[in-house]
């Protein structure tokens, strides 16, 4: 299969079945697999990098230890795919699918997941510094642990998910929707949470030095054991929150009037 693929067999009107392929370990490096079916395939420790993989069905397909790097998959279809240990980095993945997909410790630094679903899935401990995630869906997800340092989530849907232990340094958190997520014990340094819905969200012993909650919803929000020191809120944000914690944790906030 790699070697008819790797010659150019794949003509720009056909579209390859590989469904339940074995393809472990085999070198695509640059192959062209647009709208190719590869549901269930196994393509465990595979050489991807730089290949054309947008519109394919990967579905259930094995991606563990697979090398994507810089790898093009505009609105792929991953759902329950494993992608566990995965190298991602700089690929393209704008509006892809990954529902439920296990994405745990892989690579996805400067990857671009803009606008893509990842309804449930396992990015634990997962690299995502400077990655694009704005209005991607990632509600229920499991992130715990992961690495998100300068990040961009505008907008990003977090409805539910599991961000405990996580390192969100200086994340772009604006308007994004976190509502009942666990950050308990994460790094929220510098985050802006301008406009943010942050309903019901714990954010015990996390890290919220110089974030900004300006414009937030922090209904019913949990910040017992949190560190506030210079994070910026409003007069009325420090109002309502000034009749749940005491004058000693409140005076580390700063309020914008």
């Amino acid at each position: 299969y790699a070697e008819w693929v790797k010659k150019g067999n794949v003509k720009s009107d056909f579209k390859l079945k590989l469904i339940g392929a074995n393809l472990q370990g085999a070198d695509l490096n640059g192959a062209k697999l647009w709208d190719a079916n590869l549901t269930g395939a196994n393509l465990a420790g595979a050489d991807l990098a730089k290949a054309d993989l947008k519109k394919s069905l990967l579905i259930k397909a094995n991606l563990s230890n697979a090398n994507l790097h810089h790898s093009f998959l505009f609105k792929a279809n991953l759902t329950d795919a494993n992608l566990e240990r995965a190298n991602l980095i700089d690929a393209n993945l704008y509006k892809s699918f990954f529902y439920v997909a296990n994405l745990s410790n892989a690579d996805l630094s400067f990857a671009n997941l803009s606008d893509s679903n990842l309804m449930g899935a396992n990015l634990k401990q997962t690299n995502l510094k400077m990655a694009f995630l704005n209005d991607a869906d990632l509600t229920g997800a499991n992130l715990e642990g992961a690495n998100l340092p300068d990040a961009n989530l505008t907008g990003v849907d977090l409805t539910g998910a599991n961000l405990y232990g996580a390192n969100l340094t200086l994340v772009d958190l604006m308007e994004a929707n976190l509502t009942k997520a666990d950050l308990t014990g994460a790094n929220l340094f510098g985050v802006n949470l301008t406009g943010a819905n942050l309903a019901g969200v714990n954010l015990f012993y996390a890290n919220l030095t110089k974030v900004s909650l300006e414009a937030s919803d922090l209904t019913d929000v949990y910040l017992t054991g949190a560190v506030t020191k210079d994070a910026i809120i409003t007069k009325s944000q420090w109002d309502n929150l000034s009749k749940l914690y005491s004058s000693e944790f409140m005076k580390q906030f700063i309020v914008m009037r």
